[in-house]
């Protein structure tokens, strides 16, 4: 049974000026510990899509299920990283990172033990006591997503987590992203408009076409060598054939 499944779903936004169709007939399915990448053309409806999956918007047609549920609001912890950390300045990273278990009354001795094990092991166990000022950007991110794994999730969104770092930065936070969701063994759907991270980040390519957004293809990516780092998959032959699939069919109809 697939984590979770979209069954032919459609949305469309209504205001006063009239509808604006957003996305049109999607179907996909994601197994358990798969990484799926999401991208398309600017404002096609990445996004919205995620906020379907998140239970924050419903379908206006179409079914989305999780664990075989269309409830899955009730039986399924669906985590979500946005584009900026929203770490509270006035909070200490420690502070910040187990927020979510304080609001949802679940900060006791195992889950305090599982948080100060995660800072240890990526590296922020120093910091923990710190200010969100004092860390660099890819801390920064290392420490929204230990806050968002904190809840222990078995599916999480990330909406372009990486898009607000430099180059350099984007690079490293990537390796560090793809390194704790596999240990941490998560199945994660991230949207982003970076090809080259779409390519050396994801299992799957899902490509959008404009709005309404059509699901244009599934990409499958597999790389010969085996257990590489997005930054390594980034040198390797594989990742410029699947980078040019990619361009192509997202201008193919431009």
């Amino acid at each position: 049974m697939p984590l979770l499944e979209l069954d032919h779903v459609s949305y469309s936004y209504h205001s006063k000026s009239g509808e604006t169709y957003a996305l049109s007939d999607i179907s996909f399915q994601v197994e358990k510990g798969e990484f799926i990448a999401v991208t398309g053309p600017s404002g096609c409806g990445k996004s919205t899509l995620l906020s379907l999956i998140s239970g924050l918007i419903a379908p206006n047609e179409g079914t989305i299920r999780l664990n075989g549920s269309s409830r899955y609001r009730e039986t399924t912890n669906i985590g979500y990283m946005l584009q900026k950390d929203h770490l509270f300045e006035w909070r200490s990273v420690y502070r910040n990172v187990v927020l979510g278990l304080e609001i949802q009354h679940r900060l006791n001795e195992e889950t305090d033990k599982h948080v100060r094990e995660m800072l240890e092991t990526y590296g922020l166990s120093r910091f923990a006591d710190a200010r969100p000022s004092e860390l660099s950007g890819g801390m920064r991110q290392r420490a929204a997503l230990i806050r968002t794994l904190a809840l222990d999730p078995e599916l999480l969104l990330l909406d372009e987590p990486f898009s607000a770092l430099d180059f350099q930065t984007r690079l490293s936070v990537c390796d560090d992203v793809a390194s704790i969701l596999e240990k941490e063994k998560k199945t994660a759907l991230l949207v982003t408009h970076d090809l080259s991270e779409a390519v050396s980040m994801a299992d799957r390519v899902l490509v959008l076409s404009s709005r309404p957004a059509r699901l244009r293809r599934i990409l499958d990516i597999r790389y010969d060598k085996p257990k590489m780092t997005p930054l390594e998959k980034r040198s390797a032959p594989e990742f410029q054939k699947y980078f040019n699939l990619l361009w192509k069919e997202l201008n193919a109809h431009e």
